[in-house]
């Protein structure tokens, strides 16, 4: 087991770059890369692989969209019936015909389950492959796997664009827990598919960028004229996270990456003008221009178009996914089609899914009066799509019963399927970070690779 960084200590900081007022409130990001670099220690440069992480709060019904039963009991089945794919034996719901013409072009995993039944709970028990003590709990004990990914990452990363990017800071149930603000993403908030859309807290205008440009020469002529007083190489070492944060906000590769405006607009069209569509698009970008880790929080787009925790005391879940599923079609067939089309499918890795599945049993909500058709939280069944990654596409791994209660070939737990996106990302899961109390405790306590994927 290894350990790198302790839990984190007050630093003396140097500014020299004032570029600390620019973003993330009183945390600038020239003190987020030094913190990050300061606790995780020099590391050998990292895989260019990346991760888009599409997450469906709220727990999509697995029975509405990759797992239908057709032959299951009436209050079983629901009011969709599956259509066939190109793929022989790989079924959808019939609202996701973009995602039967590409079949080949990813994979579903039908037999993922865990025990936890609470919203937050089973968000981080997905997430951080621990199981909470309190399921009611909005934030975890443990890192997520993106908050991983993001402090490993980006401390000595040498693209231009930050390395872990999310629409939120945390999603709910999950956080960074005891890597602290060092793992915090970068936030991007809004909705990109507005006209006035800019990303706040990267995005640097015209005026700024140049004090930045006029600093970084400034600071590197500095750097060659005291080279011969600075023999030990302290100083050039505690400067470099002024430079390095400079350059990300001044860099036009930055700039680029956020830029929707330079995608053709039938292209941004094809991914849909809303926030699901145009987040995707942008997720692209980054991830082609080097970020590691995107995280988009697809709990729902508007009033609407609802979320998915379709319970049946708030929103009809047959007519909901009616509107949601569309939708949700075309961006994710997009987006999988777009990063094959430039050649990305192996490098990037897409991974759809939510906390947990839904009852296989429609009920009439949880009220005391029945009001619409719905289905409650279902953790021991659920479903996810993968994308990419090199893995092996157009295939189902696992099966549910005949009623879609519970796997009934190749149980996995959410570990199996952390362990299989570590060993794409080379991340060792044995790595340990000490928790608040100087105790080791490792990116992964149990899970093996996904054999039929990776």
């Amino acid at each position: 087991m290894k350990i790198t960084g302790q839990p984190e200590q007050p630093m003396q900081r140097r500014r020299f770059l004032q570029t600390g007022s620019l973003l993330l409130g009183g945390l600038g990001l020239n003190d987020l890369l030094r913190l990050r670099a300061h606790s995780v220690g020099e590391r050998s440069p990292e895989p260019d692989t990346s991760v888009i992480l599409l997450w469906l709060e709220g727990g999509p019904s697995h029975m509405e969209t990759y797992d239908l039963k057709p032959e299951a009991p009436a209050e079983y089945r629901g009011e969709f019936t599956p259509i066939p794919t190109r793929v022989a034996g790989l079924d959808v719901c019939e609202l996701l015909p973009k995602h039967a013409a590409i079949a080949d072009k990813f994979s579903l995993i039908r037999s993922i389950s865990h025990n936890v039944i609470d919203h937050p709970g089973a968000a981080g028990r997905f997430l951080t492959g621990r199981q909470p003590r309190d399921i009611s709990a909005t934030v975890s004990r443990f890192p997520t796997f993106p908050a991983i990914v993001g402090r490993l990452r980006e401390p000595h990363a040498r693209r231009g664009v930050p390395q872990y990017i999310s629409n939120k800071r945390a999603f709910k149930g999950g956080g960074t827990a005891y890597l602290g603000q060092t793992a915090q993403p970068f936030v991007i908030e809004g909705d990109p598919s507005a006209k006035d859309f800019k990303v706040a807290n990267l995005s640097v205008d015209a005026s700024v960028a140049e004090r930045l440009d006029d600093r970084l020469r400034l600071s590197r002529d500095f750097d060659r004229m005291r080279e011969d007083l600075d023999l030990s190489g302290t100083l050039a070492a505690g400067d470099r996270f002024d430079q390095r944060a400079a350059e990300l906000l001044s860099s036009t590769a930055t700039r680029d990456a956020f830029d929707l405006s330079q995608e053709d607009d039938r292209l941004r069209d094809r991914y849909g003008r809303n926030m699901w569509g145009q987040g995707a698009l942008l997720a692209r970008r980054l991830v082609e221009a080097g970020t590691s880790m995107v995280s988009l929080d697809w709990g729902g787009i508007s009033r609407l178009v609802p979320g998915w925790d379709d319970h049946g005391d708030g929103q009809h879940i047959f007519k909901s996914m009616r509107i949601r599923l569309p939708i949700f079609d075309t961006v994710v067939s997009a987006l999988i089609e777009d990063l094959h089309d430039r050649g990305l499918d192996r490098r990037v890795l897409v991974i759809a899914t939510g906390e947990f599945g839904r009852t296989p049993r429609v009920n009439m909500g949880r009220a005391k009066v029945p009001i619409f058709p719905g289905r409650d939280h279902w953790p021991q069944a659920m479903s996810v799509l993968v994308s990419g990654g090199g893995w092996q596409m157009g295939q189902v791994v696992g099966a549910t019963n005949s009623k879609g209660e519970h796997p009934a070939r190749r149980a996995l737990d959410p570990n199996d399927l952390l362990a299989s996106i570590f060993r794409f990302l080379g991340v060792d899961p044995d790595h340990a970070f000490p928790d608040r109390h100087g105790r080791p405790m490792p990116i992964l306590t149990h899970g093996r690779p996904i054999s039929e994927l990776v």
